[in-house]
């Protein structure tokens, strides 16, 4: 331990083998209690410091105390004299209490400074399954953590390596005092190039759909596809272990992952699971009506679910339940564990609508940008230790209005891989990032709108893989469309993106890869 970052002094008492004083003559004896010899204080029990000290034999009426020679505060109760030292810098300090023609000495020692930690960890690591080496030195430190890990060290050296990439690793040394220092350790592992498609559990179940996908990944025009594990109605597509699941009736078997994951990585295809999180009517309607009404949005009264035009009523859960949050974590850890490469997920935000129409039992109204970035900070870890990357699809809008939905992508963006901006042309209004007719334009307000995203993410490891439109919504998109919007996130060095069509029906002649995809003017 450095002794210019620490002056601990043995404590000294005037009569140094008891826990009492006596002065010369008199019959009043003093005894102290909680500041043994030898005490050494963190910041914590030195602001919290109280001297009691008993007046055994003679009145403590008129005790007095002071600290390094400094009058202090006392309250006297009784035969009982309570010594508040107050505000104490590191170092050792003296407190001597009178009372009755007795003496009290003791000294202590305040330490509130944590030890001084570094670590060094790799930037990035080749895969989610690779071991990593952490390293780093400690000076003052009795003990290091890394997670739950007991690390050792020697000459204030330590080295640990841990079985897969940390996204958010607890690095703790503790002093003989109790301070704590704590390094968060993240090493990122970049995720592979992503040319996906969206299937429901249906479009997997139904060989109409399915197999056109499947004939598109033989055709290497795609290597992702993206598979539904819960749905925007609630259900969860095959028989989960998550009991919660079963217990609101909120399961439907359409596919087994043990057989359709290791069917699409036999043909080098990776499968993302895709969990919508927030919206699930099957949970906030048995919530609802089974007492757990905290666990919905509600009304402003209380007195009802939240009910919107759009979703209708309990259709959303509440964001800041941590019942909830648990739920859709524990969906996503046996995804991971399931093996799904990915777990992305989606309606992780607020209902859209005025704030004024809804209430987040738990949380303020305007605290959603926060507590769903702390949401998906949690869930963070869990997902990376079962082995699956974590991406999330979001707002287009939520790039430049954190606040309409409850989406700060630069706060989410530090815990995850992926953002995927659903950036689809027929949901931008006219005039939006100056394109005049957005829907007719689809090159235009993807290549711009991207551009907004990359600054978000811009300082954390997370890449931008936007969700881009194959279908029709006002405007028809065929081939020329779809590839429109593919070439624009490649002009912003966005290689990566997932189609989406309700339907799973897609344009296979926008996916070609051997050919320049065509562009239409805008």
């Amino acid at each position: 331990m450095s002794l210019a970052r620490r002056r601990l002094l043995t404590c000294t008492l005037a009569i140094a083998t008891g826990a009492s004083a006596v002065s010369c003559g008199a019959t009043t004896t003093l005894t102290v209690q909680g500041l043994g010899p030898h005490t050494v204080l963190n910041a914590k029990a030195a602001a919290a410091l109280v001297v009691r000290v008993a007046s055994h034999g003679g009145s403590a009426k008129n005790a007095t105390a002071t600290v390094d020679g400094r009058p202090v505060q006392v309250t006297i109760e009784g035969n009982t004299i309570d010594v508040t030292p107050g505000a104490l810098p590191d170092g050792p300090h003296t407190i001597v209490v009178r009372a009755g023609g007795a003496k009290l000495t003791r000294t202590f020692t305040v330490d509130a400074t944590p030890p001084a930690l570094t670590v060094a960890a790799p930037p990035t690591a080749p895969s989610l399954r690779s071991p990593v080496t952490l390293t780093g030195t400690v000076d003052g430190a009795t003990k290091v953590e890394a997670g739950t890990q007991v690390v050792p060290v020697t000459g204030g050296h330590f080295s640990v390596t841990v079985p897969t990439p940390p996204a958010a690793l607890k690095v703790r040394a503790f002093d003989a005092a109790g301070n704590v220092a704590v390094k968060v350790v993240s090493v990122s592992v970049l995720h592979p190039l992503m040319r996906g498609v969206h299937l429901t559990g249906y479009g997997w179940n139904a060989d109409f759909l399915r197999d056109p996908v499947l004939r598109l990944a033989r055709q290497h025009r795609i290597n992702t596809v993206e598979l539904d594990v819960k749905e925007e109605d609630g259900y969860v597509d095959f028989n989960t272990k998550v009991g919660l699941a079963h217990r609101i009736g909120g399961v439907r078997v359409l596919y087994d992952p043990r057989k359709v994951i290791p069917l699409l990585h036999k043909m080098g295809v990776r499968v993302v699971g895709r969990i919508v999180c927030f919206r699930d009517p099957k949970l906030a309607a048995w919530a609802w009506v089974h007492h757990h009404r905290d666990w919905d949005v509600q009304a402003p009264g209380g007195k009802a679910p939240y009910k919107s035009a759009k979703y209708g009523g309990a259709a959303f859960t509440n964001w800041a339940s941590p019942a909830v949050q648990a739920y859709n974590i524990a969906l996503a850890t046996e995804a991971a564990k399931l093996g799904f490469d990915d777990v992305m997920f989606d309606y992780v935000r607020r209902p859209d609508g005025p704030l004024n129409t809804m209430r987040f039992p738990g949380a303020g109204r305007t605290t959603a940008p926060v507590g769903v970035a702390n949401f998906v900070r949690d869930a963070s870890g869990p997902v990376r230790a079962g082995g699956a990357y974590l991406g999330l699809a979001v707002f287009g809008v939520s790039a430049t209005r954190p606040k309409e939905v409850g989406q700060d992508i630069g706060a989410m963006a530090r815990y995850v891989d992926y953002v995927a901006p659903m950036v689809y042309p027929s949901h931008w209004g006219p005039g939006e990032y100056g394109v005049g007719n957005p829907n007719a334009q689809p090159y235009a307000i993807v290549n711009r709108s991207l551009k907004d995203f990359q600054k978000k993410v811009a300082g954390t490891t997370a890449q931008v893989m936007p969700w881009l439109q194959d279908f029709s919504l006002g405007v028809h998109y065929g081939v020329p469309q779809v590839a429109a919007q593919i070439l624009a996130a490649r002009a912003d060095h966005i290689g990566s993106f997932l189609l989406w069509n309700a339907g799973c029906v897609y344009q296979g002649a926008a996916l070609a890869v051997d050919r320049k995809m065509p562009r239409t003017t805008d």
